[in-house]
């Protein structure tokens, strides 16, 4: 590594009531991979926008100097021009438009105002080959995995001609296999002199591959880790994220678990597109009263499309199967009819599905369950203060204020506030869809302690996560799918990593 190429220096930056950064300072040495670790709410994504762009200068104080000169972005095009370039954790792609047309939006390579279709083909081809992408130019970004769609981000700023890559929680939606080629690609972009930021709560990926750590906490820079003179382990890192030693990653919990109360049998979906792919392909499983039961499975296994087609059929076409509650088996044509059911679902895209951004917290608490604080169709407005205010102290969302923008929450509050939301709406069967996706280990901790406190009073929970310690530390019983199929059921005290993917790559129902 040669000489530093950014230097942030006293970096402060504020929202209406919170000081988001406070004196940050950052150096990136050339050709270096530099990690940012804190709790949700640290300031990481802030800083990064200060640094992208996105926060226009002006907005914020301190300095920015990139290889050697100051900087004061007004948009994120000037920092593009420079050679900064962000990946943020919710991927910019349009779903409709071929890898060559994403990858070439806004850069798109025209000749006299008309795109020249056969040099961007050429390029793309070439920019693929560098992240290791071997698909069509041509391919939907909507017929290829998230992992891929991933790659095609990187190819979209390599595109650019990036010098300093940042990539906010670039591997939080990706299984471990496509996660460890993205390290990879990483590793080997840096020994051709790209430098890279990652933000990341996934500390083993850091450890791999970042050269030093800087940690943030409310806001501030508590300390930089150098990887290679430092003795850097992960209870390391989640002290200095956190404040204080971390013992144990799930809270201790003794089930006390009832009798089978919800049942799905023989449950099939077929995609609401390519009308003859079936996407589920005869599900069977049950819940217990009290139980905590996890669905593991690889990317494209099934397991979000279940559960959406599950909670009101809002995925899917042709689905069949009956679903018993009590023995007794109901019909649920709808959300509405799910929720009357006592069924809540918390979608793994809490900005997207599980929350209004532009909504209060009091708002986003209250909205399923506007009958519960309303009187002849009016909403009695006390009320609703004082349920949202119930839940902002029950489940420790950090806020000023319960009238606070969702979206200036960070993850990990907004998490809180999506379960908030379906806690208040007095669910039987809780069906939790990726609870802890971009979440910080302090505030996972906080998360799995309101799950087993739900489990403990009778609620039976459905966990579908794609970290496996998190599955074999939270759940009672552990179903595993591939292809669409339940491939395999295995109780807490028999359950390994190994187990699990051993039935993750079988496609035929073993138990």
């Amino acid at each position: 590594m040669s000489g530093i190429i950014l230097e942030m220096k006293n970096i402060t930056k504020e929202f209406p009531g919170v000081k988001a950064l406070q004196n940050v300072n950052l150096k990136v040495k050339e050709g270096g991979i530099y990690a940012l670790c804190g709790e949700n709410g640290a300031g990481k994504s802030t800083l990064m926008k200060v640094l992208s762009g996105v926060y226009q200068f002006g907005s914020y104080s301190g300095d920015i100097l990139f290889k050697g000169n100051v900087c004061q972005f007004k948009n994120i095009k000037e920092s593009e021009q420079l050679g900064i370039v962000i990946i943020h954790q919710e991927l910019a792609l349009i779903p409709e438009l071929s890898i060559s047309e994403n990858i070439f939006l806004g850069n798109e390579q025209a000749k006299n105002g008309i795109i020249d279709w056969n040099t961007t083909t050429i390029k793309t081809r070439e920019l693929l080959k560098k992240v290791g992408l071997d698909e069509s130019p041509n391919t939907l970004i909507t017929d290829i995995g998230v992992g891929k769609q991933q790659l095609v981000e990187i190819a979209k700023a390599l595109s650019k001609e990036v010098k300093l890559l940042i990539l906010d929680e670039p591997t939080a939606s990706l299984n471990e296999d496509d996660s460890e080629n993205l390290l990879n690609l990483l590793v080997e972009l840096k020994k051709q002199g790209m430098s890279a930021i990652i933000i990341s709560h996934k500390l083993n990926e850091i450890s791999k591959v970042a050269d030093s750590i800087t940690i943030l906490r409310d806001g501030q820079t508590i300390e930089t880790l150098d990887m290679k003179k430092d003795n850097i382990t992960e209870d390391r890192i989640i002290k200095g994220m956190v404040g204080r030693d971390l013992t144990n990653r799930y809270p201790s919990r003794k089930p006390k678990i009832g009798n089978p109360f919800f049942e799905v049998k023989n449950w099939n979906v077929f995609h609401p597109m390519h009308r003859d792919r079936k996407v589920i392909d005869n599900v069977s499983f049950h819940i217990c009263k009290g139980e905590i039961v996890g669905i593991a499975g690889l990317m494209g296994a099934g397991r979000t499309e279940l559960a959406m087609s599950i909670f009101g059929k809002a995925y899917g076409k042709k689905i069949s199967g009956q679903i018993y509650k009590d023995r007794k088996e109901i019909q649920i044509e709808n959300v509405s009819k799910a929720i009357n059911q006592g069924i809540a679902y918390v979608s793994e895209d809490r900005k997207g599905n599980g929350l209004i951004l532009m909504d209060d917290i009091r708002q986003n608490i209250t909205l399923p369950s506007l009958g519960k604080i309303a009187r002849k169709l009016v909403i009695n407005d006390n009320q609703e203060i004082i349920e949202a205010e119930k839940f902002r102290t029950k489940l420790n969302i950090k806020t000023p204020s319960i009238f606070q923008k969702t979206g200036n929450l960070s993850g990990g509050n907004q998490q809180k506030v999506v379960l908030s939301k379906w806690i208040f709406s007095e669910p039987d069967i809780l069906i939790l869809d990726e609870p802890t996706r971009g979440i910080d280990v302090g505030a996972k901790y906080e998360i799995y302690t309101i799950i087993n406190q739900l489990a403990m009073e009778g609620k039976g929970i459905l966990i579908i996560s794609s970290e496996l310690p998190e599955v074999l530390g939270m759940c009672d019983r552990i179903y595993v799918m591939n292809e669409g199929r339940m491939t395999g059921e295995v109780n807490q005290k028999e359950a390994t990593q190994e187990t699990i993917m051993t039935y993750m790559t079988k496609s035929k129902v073993r138990g």
